[in-house]
């Protein structure tokens, strides 16, 4: 397993999900979103894996970009602009190859064990 954890220093599910590896011993390597984001590559499987850029943006984000995202018809645009701004992504996004979550998913997580 080649595990990958993009989340925020402040976010209690990318704890939760360190936590989880950690209790099980599985190796990972952590990323944080605000500083180092994701290359263009990863971010493409991990929207080819999660289904679509409305499940990778954080909906209840209080940022003014997300409101404006809310009438944004062109997925296109939505993923340029977090692509451009990774701290509107929900966190955790977990990458296991070309597998993904986002969000806090021990459920899945357990499968690829």
């Amino acid at each position: 397993m080649n595990i990958q954890i993009f989340g925020k220093s402040k976010c209690f599910d990318t704890k939760k999900a360190e936590r989880y590896f950690k209790e099980r011993r599985i190796r990972f390597q952590s990323i944080d979103l605000k500083r180092y984001g994701m290359s263009g590559k990863e971010f493409d499987s991990v929207l080819r894996a999660v289904g679509g850029i409305d499940k990778l943006i954080d909906w209840e984000g209080k940022s003014p970009e997300i409101t404006l995202m809310r009438y944004m018809e062109d997925d296109r645009a939505k993923e340029d602009k977090v692509f451009d701004d990774p701290t509107l992504m929900r966190t955790p996004v977990v990458r296991n190859g070309k597998q993904a979550t986002v969000g806090y998913c021990p459920e899945i997580w357990a499968t690829w064990e």
